[in-house]
């Protein structure tokens, strides 16, 4: 293919000779072949040249390398970090996506007075913003927060990531307010449910072999069984209080139960009282404060936030009387950080309370364990890509966020660079689960099985006896045992009935 300066410098020889045939006399034409008059001839010309120009321009622009965007960003983990000599993070992979994407090159430096976007009283831009608007950038890649004020002076894409305002503190000095039930909190809701039916089924199995056992009862027709179905249950509930309830079980069988029914009482006492211990130590040592409410209604612990940022623009701007409050008290105690890296260096270290976004909180308690972040999210905002008005780019880089949102992939660049490493220490004590005791609850269940297997087999022994000694069937003295000593209540029910209808 013809190459740009081959159609360049045929263009201007076309032209040259239209010049030359314009200058020449008529007469020196005379004899030509076509007879053409020299106006035609440098007319044709003319208009041969301005093509040939004209493709040359075409080929110029189609076969020249496109400049790369300048790219402004500013350092600040995980979303630009300084690798060697290179930069990496969320950012930065975000941009290498957008770029293979949409098929741009690009240039990143770090914007020079860093920050990130604030207008003076005079209108004039700092920051990454102020970059874009003197056009010493093309684009800004960072936590850049979408506002109006910011959307008035620059194009803004749609928001890759969704933030808001929050707070984070030591985990030492702030906890959730203490409920009336919140002891039962020590314990799971499972765990809760299996202590409830294995106290029902211990209760029904001692009543079981307090009435099977012959050495519990050995004369059901003359004799009261003391273990009836009630005080079956309150003997249990006895000894799970450690407060006992006679009488006790005479028989092995019954024994058996006991024994294991008290073993299993001590160990979930054990751990109830263990977890209730480390509970109320840490709950002395904190203060209630779940939202920025309990924040400004509090003086023990000092709050801020960054000095030149959209979140204090909030608080200044707001009409809520709590949020007013907050800067109001931020502006008398000049509690304001330079950098995110001071104010949870701050609340690391002091009983301080650093106001920021919510996404950049999450970073900081996922590597920092002894901090937390307040559940209260205010204030609701995005992260966007800001050019300068008019940019051609806007449109298709919004384009490219939300397919990258809708594939999953913004999803899976926030888990790669918000990964928690840490390992929880001091931790409040969790509610004990179930399956955290499941040996106890095994070594019951053997307890009951065995101790109604024994009661069962003393009764057949005894069955045996005598259906040695009368001559008759085992198994028909062993029915006639088994409905005397769980039928004999209903019988004296009945009879006693009859006796008040003939009174």
């Amino acid at each position: 293919l013809p190459t740009f300066s081959h159609w360049l410098l045929s263009g201007i020889g076309v032209f040259a000779q239209a010049l030359y045939v314009r200058q020449v006399p008529d007469g020196l034409y005379s004899g030509t072949k076509a007879n053409c008059r020299p106006g035609e001839e440098y007319s044709r010309m003319a208009s041969l040249g301005l093509l040939l120009f004209t493709a040359a321009l075409i080929a110029g622009l189609c076969t020249a390398e496109p400049q790369p965007l300048k790219v402004t960003t500013i350092k600040q983990e995980p979303y630009t970090m300084t690798k060697g000599s290179e930069l990496e993070g969320f950012c930065m992979d975000l941009l290498s996506t957008l770029a293979s994407k949409l098929g741009f090159k690009y240039d990143v430096h770090l914007v020079k007075d860093g920050k990130y976007g604030v207008k003076d009283e005079r209108g004039n831009w700092f920051g990454m913003i102020g970059e874009v608007v003197r056009g010493e950038a093309d684009l800004a890649l960072a936590p850049l927060t979408l506002t109006a004020v910011r959307e008035a002076a620059v194009d803004m894409t749609k928001p890759f990531m969704q933030t808001g305002i929050s707070f984070l503190m030591r985990k030492d000095i702030a906890s959730d307010d203490s409920q009336y039930l919140s002891f039962l909190n020590l314990f799971s809701t499972e765990m809760w449910m299996g202590i409830l039916v294995a106290y029902l089924l211990t209760s029904f199995c001692i009543y079981l072999v307090a009435r099977i056992s012959p050495s519990e009862w050995d004369q059901p027709q003359t004799e009261d069984n003391h273990f009836t179905l009630s005080h079956s249950f309150w003997y249990t509930i006895g000894a799970m209080t450690l407060q006992g309830a006679g009488p006790h079980p005479k028989a092995l069988s019954g024994r058996v139960i006991t024994a294991i029914w008290w073993m299993f009482s001590l160990v979930v006492l054990a751990c109830y009282f263990a977890n209730l211990s480390s509970w109320l130590h840490l709950d002395n040592k904190h203060l209630s404060i779940k939202s920025f409410e309990d924040l400004a209604n509090q003086n023990i612990i000092q709050y801020g936030t960054l000095k030149v940022s959209s979140t204090l623009a909030y608080f200044k701007n707001s009409n809520n009387p709590t949020y007013r409050q907050i800067y109001e008290n931020m502006e008398r105690q000049q509690s304001y950080v330079q950098s995110m890296d001071e104010g949870i260096r701050r609340a690391q270290e002091e009983n301080y309370a650093f106001i920021g976004e919510s996404v950049s909180l999450d970073l900081a308690v996922a590597r920092y364990c002894n901090l937390m972040r307040c559940p209260e999210v205010i204030s609701m905002r995005g992260y966007s890509i800001a050019a300068p008005l008019g940019f051609p780019l806007v449109k298709n880089l919004s384009v490219a966020i939300l397919q990258l949102s809708e594939s999953g992939e913004l999803d899976y660049l926030r888990s790669k660079w918000w990964a928690s490493s840490c390992i929880a220490e001091n931790a409040q004590a969790s509610s004990l689960k179930a399956s955290s005791l499941k040996g106890v609850f095994l070594l019951l269940a053997l307890g009951l099985v065995l101790g109604v297997a024994m009661a069962l087999m003393e009764l057949a022994s005894k069955s045996r006896s005598i259906a040695n000694s009368q001559q008759k069937s085992c198994c028909s003295v062993l029915t006639t045992e088994l409905s005397q000593r769980f039928g004999r209540s209903e019988e004296k029910m009945s009879a006693g009935t009859d006796e008040k209808c003939k009174a």
